[in-house]
């Protein structure tokens, strides 16, 4: 790793003056177009070194100027997720809807006959693809569900020893409350006993 890096620093050392000169005049956080950032590639190698960062992150995150953001199609695949279960949930309930009328309607015409998955499911599914493409064409809609899907990706998620430390926590508190309060309950009943119960 220290090789590469060393290789990278003499070669842009023994760059023609010429050439450094026209570097420091534009400014390193300029950088043209088909050369990568430096220093947006070291933070990433020391990041992904130091694990804050995995490898397979590092596809989600594209220069702009000096700043690392995300680019789209880090989060916008909990989008597309988000808009085919939403079509999905569209014609199952349209299907469900469907059967329930086709039987109501039989029951007042018996020569339509029972529902047919065969008709029915297909015209669902139809409802639901056509439901997500008009959402998808919907701008404000679209927007909408990439910035709900940029901020849940920025959730910090509890480890394995928080969670089992706060269920642990519920748990005692549970327990020593409904202890409290039973003991509690049988005082005042004894009590109650006594001052009403005394004949």
């Amino acid at each position: 790793m220290a090789s590469e890096e060393d290789a990278k620093e003499a070669k842009q050392n023994s760059a023609k003056p010429d050439e450094r000169d026209a570097r420091a005049d534009v400014g390193d956080s300029a950088p043209s177009e088909g050369e990568p950032d430096a220093a947006l590639e070291q933070s990433l190698a020391k990041a992904t070194h130091d694990g804050v960062l995995p490898p397979s992150e590092h596809r989600d995150i594209a220069p702009v100027g000096s700043v690392m953001s995300p680019v789209q199609m880090g989060t916008r695949r909990f989008v597309f997720a988000a808009y085919f279960a939403g079509a999905i949930g569209i014609a199952f309930i349209l299907s469900k809807a469907v059967d329930v009328g086709w039987q109501n309607l039989e029951a007042y015409s018996p020569s339509i006959g029972d529902p047919r998955d065969e008709i029915t499911m297909p015209f669902a599914a139809l409802a639901g693809v056509l439901a997500a493409v008009y959402f998808w064409k919907r701008t404000r809609a679209r927007q909408l569900v990439e910035e709900v899907a940029t901020e849940m990706s920025l959730v910090t998620w509890p480890t394995r020893t928080e969670v089992t430390n706060g269920t642990v926590v519920v748990i005692v508190t549970t327990v020593v409350s409904t202890v409290f309060f039973a003991l509690m309950d049988k005082f005042w009943g004894f009590v109650t006993n006594l001052v009403y119960g005394g004949t």
